[in-house]
């Protein structure tokens, strides 16, 4: 059974998540740790847990689920997973980090490129990788499906949707990658998103707005 902690870091208020079982592998989804205090807050759950990071992995590439990474490597050595089709927006996080009033730091290139990928393993688990192209080209989504948990990343978020107006963006892709292939996951699945607070599908289904429209036909994706 896969453990699931969450912390919110940055300036921008990401969710970065730490994902392990018995024993003792684990993962980081989203690396977005920004300060010192951040640092220490993960590093503190890893040893107090006695776990043992394997890899960090991204569900895209913005700068925001990134600035982490290169602490997560130097201090454990971890390799780094990305879907190739992000990696334009790592060239460019130093850019669109100013634009936010935040320093992107040090953020290194992806050792791993997932793309084509369906499954990612550490310990005694796996999990899936769905691609979700839509906030960008290259977002995946994670679903654990024995725990009925899925990491929507910006692709779906409590009564919300990833923006689609930045570099890599599109409307239909986002809302054909929400209805075709999270929305089919069941409505018991929780969602653990890149921003805001958790949910599932079945709320979505019934009081996300955007979802909503698609479902009762009032606007085509």
């Amino acid at each position: 059974m896969i453990k699931i902690a969450r912390f919110t870091f940055n300036p921008l208020g990401e969710n970065t998540y730490v994902l392990w079982d018995e024993t003792g592998e684990c993962i980081i989804v989203d690396a977005g740790n920004a300060a010192p205090r951040e640092n220490d807050a993960l590093d503190k759950l890893i040893a107090d847990n006695n776990l043992r990071p394997v890899m960090a992995l991204n569900t895209h590439g913005h700068f925001d689920h990134a600035l982490g990474v290169a602490h997560l490597k130097e201090k454990y050595g971890v390799p780094w997973a990305l879907h190739s089709d992000d990696n334009f927006l790592i060239e460019g996080a130093p850019l669109s980090a100013s634009i936010f009033g935040v320093s992107a730091g040090n953020i290194p290139t992806p050792d791993i490129d997932i793309k084509g990928q369906t499954t990612i393993s550490f310990g005694n688990s796996t999990l899936e990788l769905i691609h979700t192209p839509g906030h960008t080209p290259g977002h995946v989504c994670i679903y654990d499906r024995e725990g009925g948990t899925l990491l929507t990343g910006d692709t779906l978020f409590r009564e919300s949707i990833g923006r689609t107006d930045l570099p890599g963006g599109d409307y239909s892709w986002i809302m054909r990658s929400i209805i075709d292939k999270i929305i089919p996951l069941g409505d018991e699945v929780s969602i653990l998103p890149g921003h805001g607070e958790s949910s599932n599908i079945g709320h979505e289904s019934m009081y996300n707005p955007f979802v909503v429209e698609v479902i009762n036909g009032e606007i085509n994706c």
